[in-house]
């Protein structure tokens, strides 16, 4: 059995991200916290930039691969060489606000029921991303994070059964789950359910997460007194398409994994939908970048 010898355990899996990891490298080392260590897994390592980020964060461990193994895989291998009683998992394109390990970590100590616990998570301009939702179901194709109908009136009631913190919470609410961009998971929670499911290569691997520790009897929380501000989509511009493929093949999974028995029966109509998403995003995509 693992026996944590620190308190939280930062993972941060990269690709391609170099700049943004740099920057969430040094928010994370203005925290000045010495129980907290800090892990980057480097997918399709640059060797040069690698180089260059170690000797400037002696205390961060990185360890390379030269494939990209995917983001939950990416996961599982920090968490192999972690040590600590908490897990942050980060993306590279993240910067954390003041004391977020030290709020997050004791809100779980006081809260010994719930598995995961995600922060406000904010966008570049300072407005809130939706991070906190309800599991997944049919509506959610109609008032999803990135659908049109959630985009242009996001005060809908598909829109606001999906997303949980159009209220801007004051204090910690339980969600069904919360984005993996940023969040803190009880390591033997994690363990207890064999960690993140590779098979999803990008994308609703952390809804999968929060699905399986919820079934296990762990709660999943969103609390706004920690925060990070997220850029997005910057590992996913080095190959745009096959992100979006990505994820819509996980929504499938997601689907056959966690849908209902009615929704399994369904699959083939998810499925013809999933895919007509998908090709609608892609022509929307190429439309963007013909030349005049």
């Amino acid at each position: 059995m693992h026996v944590p010898t620190r308190r939280v355990s930062v993972i941060v899996v990269n690709y391609r991200t170099y700049d943004e990891l740099a920057g969430c490298l040094q928010s994370l080392a203005e925290q000045g916290d010495e129980r907290v260590e800090v892990i980057v897994v480097d997918q399709a390592c640059d060797g040069s930039a690698l180089q260059d980020l170690s000797a400037r964060f002696p205390r961060v461990r990185f360890d390379a691969s030269s494939r990209n193994h995917g983001f939950a895989a990416g996961i599982n291998r920090g968490t192999a060489l972690a040590q600590g009683t908490y897990l942050l998992l980060i993306n590279p394109d993240c910067r954390i606000g003041p004391r977020l390990c030290e709020t997050l970590a004791g809100w779980l100590d006081a809260n010994s029921e719930f598995g995961v616990v995600g922060p406000l998570i904010r966008n570049e301009d300072g407005t809130i991303q939706q991070s906190a939702r309800r599991f997944p179901d049919i509506t959610t194709a109609i008032g999803g994070r990135t659908s049109l109908l959630s985009r242009i009136m996001p005060g809908n009631w598909f829109t606001r059964r999906n997303l949980l913190v159009g209220s801007n919470p004051a204090e910690p609410i339980t969600v069904d789950w919360v984005s993996g961009a940023c969040m803190m998971v009880r390591r033997n929670a994690f363990e207890s359910v064999g960690g993140m499911d590779e098979s999803f290569f990008m994308y609703w691997e952390d809804a999968d997460l929060c699905c399986r520790l919820g079934k296990a009897g762990w709660r999943t929380a969103y609390h706004p007194g920690a925060s990070v501000v997220h850029s997005g989509a910057r590992a996913s511009i080095h190959s745009a398409e096959r992100s979006l493929v990505a994820f819509h093949l996980s929504a499938y999974q997601y689907v056959r994994k966690h849908g209902s028995r009615h929704s399994r029966l369904l699959a083939p109509l998810v499925l013809a939908g999933l895919e007509a998403r998908l090709a609608l995003k892609l022509a929307w995509r190429r439309a963007r970048h013909v030349e005049p």
